[in-house]
């Protein structure tokens, strides 16, 4: 399944194709997804936003297979320390983060892996192109960012950022 491979391409919901550098070489948090991580249903763990009333498995991947199911990890980033990057969509029958914009600066996220469950506080939610994808990059810091479409914006993402908390 997913390993320390270089460079890749990452696929966001809405656009384009971007290449992202690996950030497993980078100094400071960074967990490959391997086999040991995925659950026996097939998915690598639970995402959850009280404020929102958001329980939801995540899947490898953000492809549309993988976000017919619940939210998607992008596949170059960490799972567990560092940045762990989602996508999921915000309408339809699978509209997982349909309210993750309205979310405000010290609203919890919390994630579970086969690592454990870390609690995050929501640090920044921003409008931000399609195209800008520097949210995605490796972190030292253990943080989790959330993507999805902007309603009728085709070239808007929000992006969701929130800091681990102890």
């Amino acid at each position: 399944m997913g390993t320390d491979s270089g460079s890749g391409s990452v696929y966001v919901p809405g656009s384009s194709s971007v290449t992202v550098t690996n950030p497993g070489s980078a100094s400071g948090g960074y967990t490959a997804v391997t086999d040991d991580l995925y659950y026996s249903g097939g998915h690598l763990g639970t995402l959850k936003i009280p404020a929102i009333g958001l329980s939801v498995k995540i899947y490898q991947g953000t492809d549309s297979a993988a976000l017919k199911k619940g939210a998607g990890h992008f596949e170059d980033t960490s799972i567990w320390d560092g940045n762990v990057a989602l996508a999921a969509h915000n309408r339809g029958v699978n509209n997982h983060f349909g309210e993750i914009h309205t979310l405000e600066v010290g609203d919890t996220i919390s994630l579970t892996t086969q690592l454990g469950t870390r609690t995050y506080e929501v640090t920044s939610v921003s409008k931000v192109s399609e195209t800008d994808r520097s949210a995605l990059a490796a972190s030292t810091t253990n943080m989790i960012t959330l993507y999805t479409c902007v309603r009728d914006q085709r070239d808007q993402r929000w992006c969701v950022q929130g800091v681990e908390i102890s």
